[in-house]
């Protein structure tokens, strides 16, 4: 619920971007959007009422793809996985991915 309460409260902080951003470290990568939060398996452990505020995210660790969902949390973009697990990256560490 602390999360809720949180999100609820930095998400006009948010940063303005356009469709998606990434952080890479090596190998991983961590892709923002700005679209809202799709991931059944994340929205399931969250209460509906901070749900609207999630956003989507994926993530490539150690090869394996993750879905999750984020939102601003001060200076960091808080990510939720799809197993449960939870992240912080700075919001420094995203840039505009390289057009193709």
């Amino acid at each position: 619920m602390r999360f809720a309460l949180l999100c609820a409260a930095v998400l006009a902080t948010a940063p303005a971007f356009a469709d998606e951003l990434v952080a890479v470290n090596g190998a991983d990568q961590v892709r923002l959007s700005d679209s809202p939060c799709s991931s059944e398996k994340v929205l399931s452990q969250i209460s509906p009422r901070a749900r609207a505020i999630l956003r989507d995210a994926r993530a490539v660790v150690q090869g394996q793809s993750f879905s999750a969902c984020w939102a601003v949390d001060g200076e960091a973009a808080h990510l939720l996985y799809e197993d449960g697990d939870q992240g912080l990256i700075p919001l420094a560490d995203f840039k505009q991915p390289a057009s193709a």
